[in-house]
């Protein structure tokens, strides 16, 4: 197991969940008034109930991710696939205790939640392709960090 090291704790940025419940509130709300005019307030009930859930299981799923994390590296694909699981186990339980003519349309709370993940992780795939990444922890730059030793011994001012 790799414990870390004190002083090279990484912080887990999860910003990205900001971002997704900002996106899927917006067009959550815009997909809701088109379904409720086309199919029905049952149908818009059904979208706006299955953004909500989507939405749940992101956030649920990025903070425990990232508080195993921030445990140890090594327990974060365990941590990521026991959430899967657990969402899974939820979100079928939640489709069977609704009533078939209940008020919301499960088919389209259904749908919801299969585009509403397909729009979590399109905006996850743009958060992690347009943040700089870095594999060891970059130089401070300059002017902000200690100064360079000189040859013997002293700091030098640049």
């Amino acid at each position: 197991m790799s414990a870390r090291r004190p002083g090279t704790e990484v912080p887990w940025d999860l910003s990205f969940l900001r971002v997704g419940a900002l996106v899927t509130g917006a067009v959550a709300v815009v997909a809701a008034l088109v379904a409720g005019l086309i199919a029905g307030w049952a149908d818009a009930a059904g979208v706006l109930v299955g953004a909500a859930v989507v939405t749940a299981f992101f956030v649920v799923s990025g903070v425990v991710i990232a508080w195993a994390g921030r445990i140890d590296d090594t327990f974060t694909l365990p941590a990521a696939l026991g959430t899967f699981f657990v969402k899974a186990v939820v979100l079928f339980g939640i489709l069977n205790a609704l009533p078939e003519d209940g008020w919301l349309d499960r088919r389209t709370m259904a749908w919801s939640v299969i585009v509403g993940a397909l729009l979590w992780s399109g905006i996850q795939l743009r958060w992690v392709w347009t943040r700089p990444l870095y594999y060891v922890t970059p130089p401070p730059p300059p002017g902000q960090g200690s100064l360079p030793p000189a040859p013997d011994g002293t700091a030098t001012r640049g």
